[in-house]
């Protein structure tokens, strides 16, 4: 059911986000008077398609392979247009209106993630307040002096009143720093500065988990192991245990606290352990398979469940943001331009080997982010939708034949020359940028599958 849930939440956003971004393409066309042949969604044999009306009888596609879409206009060095397709064709444009009809694409796809970074705005989330928990030893947060139940403040004089917007920020700055400002209050009030030492962490750059590698967790409260949530399909769950049970052992070790019960589990990936537990005043054994979780550059073993949260903790760890209709769309904007800069940032990062290969993920990876994200709900699924909707129009931008970048690169050749490229140099163009394509898909569905497989 989970891979069903993640294959369907894929598929609806990659069909809405590849939408937008032909939709970008399409419109500004039309505007132009530009003749689409074709609008598809997908590649590869169609599964649904209908016809627009004269006097363009536009061709509309939703196509078997979800990992895309175009824009089909009319190429005047086609053979046998008539006159008034030749007028229509998109070379007979001028330089201007070519360009807008490219950028047309990426265009939309940030205008769309501004308008769901707004509406979150104005709607109003729960977010989680940036309280870290314990900073494991060795690790640069523990070596800097941070401590459990302190709470992030600011973060190289940037405010972080969420911990979204401190996993961004930290992102966002770079792994190069000697001595990355941190501002906390403690848990008796006081305000102080630490110093994160970044540049001692060598695993950050071949690291997908930054925020672990650095030892930075979010707050849990000390808890009880009376169990919360069990989902069915979960190791604890297939095993039998249920929400309300308390677990007293694993593997024979006694556990009394949640802290301790996580400490027992994480060494014991994937391996088979006997869980005692307390239901109703009586005891039991259970046998229970755990499953797998990456964290840095290691496997922890999880239960799958979750602890029953006491009272307080809530109005503790969560705060709520919310904004004016007028301040939420600058904070639209302002999130846009972030998390494009930090794409932007990310992408040279991996191309100079400042950062891991590995950060590159294919669709299912996308696909998983999908299912967890909308399982989570509807502010989950946007976020995500919006990121990946700025991802999309970075990389679109990116100077690779066959993507809007590329035929900007072209157009950009026409206005210093004065002549467009030689079809012999578009043929070439081509098969670099499907050669690069491919490359690039390759190394993503690698890293996808080599992380499920461990």
């Amino acid at each position: 059911m989970t891979l069903i849930w993640s294959i369907l939440a894929f598929l609806v956003a990659i069909t809405i986000l590849v939408g937008i971004h032909e939709a970008g393409h399409f419109f500004v066309a039309r505007r132009f008077g530009i003749k689409v042949r074709r609008f598809s969604i997908g590649f590869g044999r169609p599964l649904l398609r209908w016809r627009g009306k004269a006097p363009d009888y536009t061709e509309y596609v939703i196509a078997a392979i979800p990992l895309g879409g175009y824009v089909q206009m009319i190429d005047g060095r086609e053979g046998d247009l008539t006159t008034e397709e030749q007028e229509r064709s998109l070379n007979s444009r001028p330089l201007k209106q070519r360009a807008a009809v490219i950028l047309a694409g990426p265009a939309a796809n940030f205008l769309f993630a501004i308008l769901i970074y707004w509406a979150v705005a104005v709607i109003g989330t729960e977010q989680q307040r940036p309280i870290i928990d314990q900073p494991p030893e060795g690790t640069p947060a523990a070596e800097a002096g941070l401590e459990r139940g302190q709470e992030i403040l600011s973060i190289a004089g940037r405010e972080a009143p969420t911990w979204q917007r401190s996993v961004m920020i930290i992102l966002d700055v770079g792994f190069r720093h000697e001595a990355l400002p941190i501002l906390v209050r403690t848990e008796d009030g006081r305000e102080q500065t630490y110093y994160l030492n970044l540049a001692a962490e060598p695993k950050l750059r071949d690291t997908v988990d930054v925020l672990g590698t650095i030892g930075l967790y979010m707050y849990l409260p000390t808890l009880d192991t009376l169990l919360g949530h069990v989902p069915d399909e979960g190791p604890a769950g297939e095993a039998g245990l249920r929400p309300g049970d308390r677990i007293l052992t694993v593997a024979g070790e006694p556990v009394e606290t949640w802290r301790e019960l996580t400490r027992e589990l994480e060494p014991r990936a994937g391996e088979t352990v006997e869980i005692g537990y307390e239901r109703d005043g009586a005891s039991g054994t259970l046998a229970v398979t755990l499953g797998a979780i990456q964290r840095g550059d290691q496997e922890v073993g999880r239960l799958g469940v979750s602890p029953q949260i006491p009272e307080g903790y809530r109005e503790r760890v969560i705060r709520e943001v919310k904004h004016g209709p007028l301040e939420g769309f600058v904070v639209g904007l302002e999130r846009t331009w972030e998390t494009t800069t930090l794409t932007l940032k990310m992408i040279a990062r991996i191309v100079v080997g400042e950062a891991s290969l590995q950060n590159i993920g294919g669709p299912v990876t996308i696909g998983e982010f999908a299912g967890e994200t909308a399982a989570i709900g509807l502010t989950a699924f946007l976020f995500f939708l919006a990121l990946i909707s700025v991802t999309l129009g970075v990389v679109n931008l990116l100077p690779i034949p066959v993507l809007d970048g590329g035929h900007l690169l072209y157009l950009g050749y026409e206005a210093l020359s004065g002549r467009p490229p030689s079809n012999q140099a578009l043929l070439i163009g081509q098969r670099v940028g499907i050669v690069m394509i491919i490359a690039i898909m390759s190394l993503a569905l690698y890293n996808d599958f080599a992380r499920i497989l461990g």
